[in-house]
């Protein structure tokens, strides 16, 4: 499918989009909207309790997103999502794991993944994947940037080949470029640049790879 056909557009917010108006929001050319739950073993975004709650009133498909840190416990990375989520209702979109560089505030140069043995990075990824589909019945999706995954894993990658990616790329290319071990792209971020009524400030645009009963499939039963 390519992106001229992949119409149904969205958006995914967390705590940096401030307060969302959801009302105008939804009356604009959207399908659905992911947010941001979870950041690591213990933290929540401090506006995803209301905006999950709030999106429900809308017409939007919700799914939640959790940002994984690899200094922490993938087992409580995972818990803390499920906990924070609670249970995902039917309608609701997967789960998310946002797989990306990871800073701390003390080394804003060094991508803490990089300090993790090569070795040790797939079997982390893979218990959040794991616990997280087991907990909620739902296969999750893999979120991350152009190639980064390639440089993460290397041929570990040929493991997360099954489920759904969502890739991030920005570009006015009719298509993203994905990692070789899948065939297509579930989802697209292809600007985070975006303007939405609703919301001050940028937003991420994503488009979806399907039609709508298709992302109705994808969705929770």
């Amino acid at each position: 499918m390519t992106a001229g056909t992949a119409s149904l557009q969205g958006i995914d917010v967390s705590s940096n989009q401030g307060a969302v108006n959801w009302g105008p929001v939804s009356k604009g050319n959207l399908s659905f909207a992911y947010l941001r739950a979870t950041i690591g073993a213990h933290s929540a975004d401090a506006t995803f309790p209301g905006n999950w709650l709030r999106i429900r009133s809308t017409q939007l498909m919700r799914g939640a997103y959790h940002f994984f840190w690899p200094l922490a416990n993938s087992a409580d990375q995972a818990d803390n999502y499920v906990q924070t989520v609670g249970m995902i209702l039917p309608g609701d979109l997967p789960p998310v794991l946002d797989i990306e560089e990871a800073y701390l505030k003390t080394s804003p140069e060094q991508d803490v993944w990089m300090t993790i043995a090569r070795d040790n990075r797939l079997p982390m990824i893979l218990n959040w994947l794991t616990r997280v589909e087991h907990e909620l019945g739902i296969k999750p999706i893999i979120y991350s940037r152009q190639n980064y995954l390639v440089t993460l894993l290397g041929n570990g990658l040929v493991e997360l080949a099954d489920y759904p990616l969502w890739i991030a790329q920005y570009t006015t290319a009719a298509q993203p470029v994905i990692p070789p071990v899948w065939n297509a792209w579930t989802f697209w971020q292809y600007t985070d640049k975006g303007g939405v009524d609703g919301i001050n400030g940028d937003v991420d645009h994503n488009r979806f790879n399907g039609t709508l009963d298709n992302l109705k499939a994808l969705a929770k039963a």
